[in-house]
């Protein structure tokens, strides 16, 4: 495994994390933005891990309350695999009324809301 390299982006994620319930990071894949936001979080969910893809789809569409629960920051990685993480986690957010509750990485961005939203 190869030794990590402290980025300047570990420090504007610290930053943005003490400033705001949630953090979007995004990129193309294998940039390295796992590997960034794992260095501070304080749980990982990864819907790319195909062990648990099933179930966690499942929990995803039923019962996402359980997946967004985890020591913070949690770290939702490949959030856009159930895009509904998207609101859920905007509402937790609103709920919990904290700064630094979640991070979500991947390789797409969300839809732009319509100009009359």
């Amino acid at each position: 495994m190869k030794e990590y390299i402290n980025r300047v982006a570990d420090r504007l994620l610290a930053d943005k994390l003490e400033a705001f319930g949630a953090v979007l990071i995004e990129g193309p894949k294998y940039c390295g933005k796992t590997t960034l936001a794992s260095r501070q979080a304080g749980s990982i969910l990864s819907m790319a891990d195909t062990d648990t893809l099933s179930q966690n789809l499942a929990l995803a569409r039923t019962n996402i309350s359980r997946l967004l629960a985890g020591d913070t920051p949690r770290l939702i990685d490949e959030w856009q695999i159930a895009p509904q993480f998207w609101d859920a986690v905007r509402n937790e957010v609103d709920k919990r009324n904290e700064d630094g509750q979640f991070m979500l990485t991947g390789s797409a961005v969300p839809p732009k809301p319509k100009k009359d939203e």
